[in-house]
C-alpha cells in the first residue's frame, strides 16, 4: 500500500492534472469559449492547444501505481490474471456506464436548441454497445461524451501488464526477475515506433510509453542505484524524440524523472486539501464533466450569446458544477464496491435509455 506522503503527493497531481483536462474541454469546445476569448485570450488558446497534454500525467501515473499494486518488488504478486482484469473492469465500468448515461440524456436534452459541432448525434444499438464495452474506438464508433477514449485506454494498458507480468511467471526462475526489462523494452518499442503512428491511437501500445516510464520511475525509487534507471530512461526517451520530437513525450519523461525524485527524496508539493480531493475523485469527475459543461454551454449560448463576460462567468460555473457532479458520481457510486451484477444493470440502463431517447426524438417517417 502507497504511503501517505506518497498518496498525498499522487493525489495532488491528479487533482492538478484533472483541473486541467476540464479547463481544456470548456476552451476548447465552445460556444462560450469563442464569446469569451477576448477577454482571456491567452489562456484560452494555452488550454485549448496544450491542457490535454495533462493526459500524460495520468498515463505515468497509472504506470506507477499499476507497477506499485501488481510488482511492487518487480515480479508478479496479482493473483490469477483473468479475476484480477473482470473486477478492474467491473471497477471502471460502473461510474463510466453512469455518467455515459448522463451524457446521452443531457445531448437529448440540448439537441434541439442547441445546434453546435460538440453535441453529440442521435445514439445508435451499435453505438451504445460500443461505448458500453470500451470498443468505440477500435470497432469506429463515435463516443458518447468527450475523454471516454481514455478509460479504454486505462483498461488495455492494465491488462497488458498484467497479461505479461503474470506470464512471465510460468517462465524460468531468471526470466521472472528480468519483468522490469520487459516493461522498458516494451515502452522503448512503443516510444520509438508505435507512438509515432497516430493510426494506432486507439490501442495501448501507442501509450505504452508513457505507461513504461511510470512503471519505471517506481521501480527507480525501489533500486539500490535509482542513478542508473534514470538514465536509462533519459537514453530511451532521448533516442525517441530524436527520432521524432513530441511534447507529449518530452513531457511524460520529464514527469516521471520528478516523480521519480520526488519519491526518492520525500519532496512534497503545498498542501491544499482541495486538489487533494479532486485528485481522489478525479475519475469520476473526468467522466462526467462533459456532460455538464454541454449543458451550461447550451444555456448560455442561448441566453447571451454575445456578451463576453456572462460567458467566461458561464465557463467558470461550467468548471464548478463539474466538480460538485463529479464529487456526488465519487460519493454515490465509485467508493462502492462493484459487482457483475450492478455493471450489467448501469450498462443495461445506458443501451436501453439511449435507444429510448434516439426512437423518442427521431424525426417520424
Amino acid at each position: 500500500m502507497s504511503s501517505p506522503s506518497r498518496n498525498t503527493l499522487i493525489d495532488t497531481i491528479k487533482g492538478l492534472a484533472c483541473a486541467t483536462i476540464v479547463a481544456h474541454h470548456l476552451a476548447f469546445y465552445g460556444p462560450m469559449s469563442d464569446s469569451a476569448h477576448g477577454l482571456a485570450p491567452g489562456l484560452i488558446d494555452w488550454l485549448a492547444e496544450y491542457g490535454r497534454m495533462a493526459v500524460q500525467l495520468f498515463l505515468v501515473l497509472g504506470g506507477y501505481l499499476a507497477a506499485a499494486s501488481l510488482a511492487p518488488a518487480g515480479q508478479w504478486r496479482g493473483g490469477a490474471a483473468g479475476p484480477l482484469l473482470l473486477r478492474r473492469f467491473v471497477r471502471l465500468v460502473v461510474p463510466y456506464a453512469v455518467a455515459l448515461l448522463v451524457a446521452v440524456l443531457a445531448a437529448a436534452l440540448v439537441r434541439p436548441f442547441f445546434e453546435h459541432p460538440s453535441v453529440p448525434g442521435e445514439p445508435s444499438l451499435q453505438q451504445l454497445l460500443a461505448n458500453a464495452l470500451l470498443l468505440q474506438d477500435i470497432v469506429g464508433e463515435e463516443a458518447l461524451s468527450a475523454g471516454v477514449w481514455y478509460v479504454a485506454i486505462d483498461f488495455q494498458l492494465f491488462a497488458c501488464t498484467v497479461l505479461l507480468l503474470a506470464a512471465l511467471q510460468h517462465a524460468p526462475a531468471w526470466a521472472q526477475r528480468t519483468a522490469p526489462l520487459w516493461v522498458a523494452l516494451a515502452g522503448t518499442l512503443s516510444l520509438c515506433w508505435f507512438n509515432r503512428l497516430p493510426g494506432l491511437d486507439m490501442w495501448a501500445w501507442y501509450f505504452w510509453g508513457a505507461y513504461g516510464l511510470g512503471m519505471c520511475a517506481f521501480w527507480a525509487t525501489r533500486a539500490r542505484r535509482p542513478g542508473w534507471w534514470a538514465l536509462g530512461m533519459i537514453l530511451v526517451g532521448g533516442l525517441a524524440l530524436w527520432l521524432q520530437w513530441r511534447e507529449r513525450v518530452a513531457l511524460a519523461l520529464v514527469f516521471s524523472l520528478l516523480l521519480l525524485c520526488a519519491q526518492r527524496r520525500g519532496w512534497a508539493l503545498p498542501q491544499g486539501r482541495l486538489l487533494q480531493r479532486l485528485g481522489q475523485m478525479s475519475y469520476s469527475v473526468f467522466l462526467v464533466h462533459f456532460p455538464i459543461c454541454l449543458l451550461v454551454n447550451a444555456v448560455v449560448s442561448q441566453l447571451w450569446p454575445d456578451v463576453p463576460w456572462l460567458n467566461l462567468l458561464g465557463m467558470v460555473l461550467a468548471f464548478a458544477l463539474s466538480l460538485a457532479a463529479g464529487r456526488q458520481l465519487y460519493l454515490r457510486v465509485e467508493c462502492h464496491v462493484p459487482s457483475w451484477r450492478l455493471a450489467l444493470r448501469w450498462q443495461a440502463s445506458l443501451v436501453g435509455t439511449g435507444l429510448l431517447v434516439a426512437l423518442a426524438t427521431s424525426s417520424p417517417l
